[in-house]
């Protein structure tokens, strides 16, 4: 009765089709050591010290991330230490990044400050289907 559940069947009676849980929020006056992952969407106001993987991740303007950075898509308006890799990486005007940041896609707007390597890169599927493997420092991931 009061449980929330995100799955719910289609009208066929198919597969259990899960909506898009709510953002994960970090704010302001939280500092978390260690890493985070995610299958949705991540904001940043607050520190983290340690890597993170999710689909999508917002860093504000007052956060800050000390540590390897695995995304579908990444919007920087804080600062960054480590390395990018993502599909699509955003530096606003406020960002700040000491690193590399490997993309498919990357815009960065007038003002943001960058320090590091950028490079292109296709993270596409296999001809098999299978997600390629990305490597940050040790660590693989599979990112579709």
């Amino acid at each position: 009765m009061f449980s929330r559940t995100t799955k719910r069947h289609d009208n066929d009676g198919g597969e259990a089709v899960s909506k898009p849980a709510a953002p994960s929020i970090i704010s302001s006056d939280l500092r978390i050591v260690g890493d985070l992952r995610s299958e949705g969407e991540v904001h940043i106001d607050g520190a983290l010290d340690g890597d993170i993987e999710s689909s999508i991740l917002m860093i504000g303007e007052g956060g800050s991330v000390k540590g390897a950075i695995v995304a579908d898509s990444v919007r920087v308006h804080g600062s960054v230490t480590g390395t990018i890799k993502a599909r699509s990486v955003h530096l606003s005007k406020t960002a700040r990044v000491l690193g590399d940041i490997l993309h498919e896609d990357l815009s960065i707007d007038r003002g943001a400050f960058l320090e590091g390597n950028c490079k292109r890169i296709d993270i596409a599927k296999t001809a098999t289907g299978q997600p390629l493997n990305l490597i940050v420092g040790d660590k693989a991931t599979a990112k579709a």
